[in-house]
């Protein structure tokens, strides 16, 4: 079985991290029964947050009974208040029924919280894990200069970042920036949102640091099986596998929409994160998928966009986001008319 032991957190953890984001677009039922494949396939590592609607209480359901000390369960607050983080935390432990969380992250950080600090967010963390209702401190970022931060502070001790192998050179650099200081590294959106469909390779790439957790975000039986087969039979690099990374690569690295929401709300109801990348949704993903009435209604608010530039200012990777969409409904538009083939 391959492990990753995360930072100097004592954490030993099964190479294939749960990310439960996903479970909450399934019901309860179908969420214990993945949950419990997940368990017995020797999945110990589960991620979940506040966010995810009724994440944290799926997982609950299907947790309870376990025996506590055979998983650790990683949750997040987004809260911006010290008052409101030991809020947040109370819900989480309520609703995953259980007495404490193994990490305890601020998630989607804006910037990198630290103690006195006027909000009492740090604080209320560090207060927190004095009474034993956490064990350790993450951060979860997607801008680069946070998380740089947040590993020099020496006060986190996990940090969570997008991580797949059409990552920069900089983003990837943090893994090992973090093994140095003593930091787990909890890689997220191995799958970049669903933009790489070669699970086999998002595994084999995320191998190739041993101090890196890949949390897989996952919602159905057999994506779960596939992962859970590269601990039987860890992938190796072929000839079809090298062809897809170069494509990959060429096609996706640099200036593409991770789908991350940061630029989100659009003041004129345009879903950015999804309609400034759908040229790569319609050739990664069945088309029928993105061109119903539904995504031809929502691709169509593009022509109104004001311009007035507050996605672009908060897009971490520094994307110019109106020209991006206008590229993309152009894209789109040619798909309608039959101008261009993409995958059924």
């Amino acid at each position: 079985m391959v492990t990753v032991k995360l930072g100097n957190t004592g954490i030993i953890a099964n190479k294939n991290g749960f990310g439960a984001l996903p479970i909450q677009r399934i019901d309860t039922e179908h969420a214990v029964k993945l949950i419990h494949m997940a368990l017995d396939g020797g999945v110990n590592f589960f991620d979940t947050a506040r966010a995810y609607s009724d994440s944290e209480k799926k997982l609950g359901i299907a947790l309870e009974g376990v025996d506590r000390n055979k998983y650790y369960i990683a949750t997040k607050t987004a809260a911006q208040t010290g008052e409101k983080v030991l809020e947040d935390l109370e819900t989480s432990l309520d609703l995953l029924k259980t007495d404490y969380v193994d990490i305890y992250q601020l998630h989607c950080a804006p910037r990198c919280f630290r103690p006195k600090d006027a909000d009492g967010v740090y604080d209320a963390v560090l207060e927190a894990k004095k009474k034993g209702k956490i064990r350790h401190i993450g951060i979860t970022a997607h801008l680069l200069n946070v998380a740089e931060e947040a590993i020099e502070s020496g006060l986190y001790e996990t940090l969570q970042f997008p991580f797949a192998y059409i990552s920069s050179e900089k983003e990837i650099a943090l893994a090992e920036k973090c093994e140095n200081a003593g930091m787990g590294f909890l890689g997220m959106k191995g799958l970049a949102g669903g933009l790489l469909t070669n699970a086999k390779l998002c595994y084999w790439f995320a191998c190739q640091y041993p101090s890196v957790l890949p949390l897989w975000g996952i919602q159905r039986e057999a994506e779960l099986a596939e992962f859970l087969s590269f601990q039987q039979e860890m992938p190796k690099m072929d000839d079809k596998m090298k062809e897809t990374y170069e494509n990959d690569l060429k096609e996706l690295a640099g200036e593409f929409c991770r789908g991350c929401g940061y630029c989100m709300p659009c003041p004129k109801g345009i879903k950015i994160n999804n309609c400034a990348r759908i040229s790569q949704l319609l050739r990664r993903s069945p088309s029928t998928n993105w061109l119903g009435e539904d995504w031809q209604a929502e691709m169509a608010k593009i022509k109104e966009c004001l311009h007035c530039g507050q996605c672009a200012s908060k897009c971490p990777y520094g994307l110019d986001t109106p020209k991006l969409l206008e590229k993309n409904l152009e894209d789109y538009e040619n798909v309608l008319a039959g101008k261009v083939c993409v995958s059924e």
